[in-house]
């Protein structure tokens, strides 16, 4: 393969785990204001899974993946602040294209922000976009204080162990629902309760709440609004569809809506921070090399995963 060709997957048509592949590409280059990473792991996500069986916001296909852990290989015209071989991660371009299962990747250089030097980049890897959803919610949107009454739902999940781990930072008071199974790493992230949600109703188990976050979404939307206190908060995550409770929880004396996660350089500096005083970990559930992707997409999809699953592209 010559210098100026990569690896990454591509898929033609939209559909199961079976239709991604390896390709080989063109290597891209840095444009103004940009730089270009060698990757050396990405993280897999549900929104990887939605667009590639359905399009998602793009409404064709892509390549696939945005989240980013690597080592700056050039940078474009007008970056001061980032060099060659300095180790970043972030979550560039969504909603447009990225193409993190790639070899190499582009990415506008403040959608990225310095790896925190405590974490492997597969650690890394896995925080971009669940850490920037939990952040953006939970501080951006709900501005959760100490001492508020917050639940996180699949509170093991990849965004759910974060968010529970940033809203203990807050000083909130932290209930997560899980299955049995993972009672313990929930509460190892913090929680001061976990809801068994396949033994009990979560709305019969808790009340009088904050906050509410929400990855999953159907009738999990409007069983927690009955949950909140009046002035309290749902912040919904898993579809844009979602985005018709905010009526309903304004007739409820309540605020509701969905949240589109966006790149954010301020957001990954404030959990590099966390992550430096020892506040927010990374739970990496299992490992793939690049070519076993349809395997990391079947994962994703149990809905089983304790945190994160994350593909690796190149060694450090």
């Amino acid at each position: 393969m010559g210098d100026n060709v990569m690896r990454a997957i591509g898929q033609d048509t939209f559909g199961g785990p079976e239709v991604l592949r390896v390709v080989e590409v063109d290597r891209p280059e840095p444009g103004t204001s940009e730089v270009l990473v060698r990757v050396h792991a990405t993280g897999v996500n549900p929104t990887d899974l939605w667009h590639r069986a359905t399009g998602g916001l793009l409404g064709t296909p892509v390549r696939l993946g945005w989240d980013v852990s690597g080592v700056v290989e050039e940078v474009g015209l007008g970056v001061t602040w980032l060099r060659p071989g300095d180790e970043v991660y972030g979550m560039p371009r969504l909603p447009e294209a990225a193409g993190t299962y790639a070899e190499y990747v582009t990415s506008p250089a403040r959608h990225l922000a310095r790896k925190p030097a405590g974490l492997s980049h597969v650690e890394a890897a896995g925080l971009g976009l669940a850490g920037l959803t939990a952040w953006q919610a939970l501080v951006d949107t709900a501005d959760v204080q100490p001492g508020q009454r917050v639940l996180i739902h699949a509170a093991a999940g990849g965004v759910g162990h974060l968010a529970v781990q940033i809203a203990k930072a807050r000083g909130a008071y932290v209930i997560g629902t899980a299955s049995a199974a993972k009672h313990d790493l929930v509460r190892g992230l913090g929680a001061d309760e976990v809801v068994d949600y396949t033994a009990v109703r979560f709305e019969d188990a808790v009340a009088d709440l904050d906050v509410v976050l929400d990855p999953i979404g159907g009738e999990y939307g409007p069983r927690s609004l009955t949950t909140l206190r009046p002035g309290g908060v749902l912040v919904a995550l898993a579809s844009p569809a979602e985005a018709y409770l905010a009526d309903e929880a304004r007739r409820q004396g309540r605020r509701a809506g969905f949240l589109l996660v966006q790149p954010d350089h301020a957001g990954l500096r404030s959990l590099a921070d966390l992550v430096d005083r020892g506040e927010l970990r990374i739970v990496v559930d299992a490992v793939l090399p690049l070519d076993e992707v349809a395997k990391a997409h079947e994962l994703v999809a149990t809905g089983r995963s304790a945190g994160k699953v994350v593909l690796t592209v190149s060694s450090p």
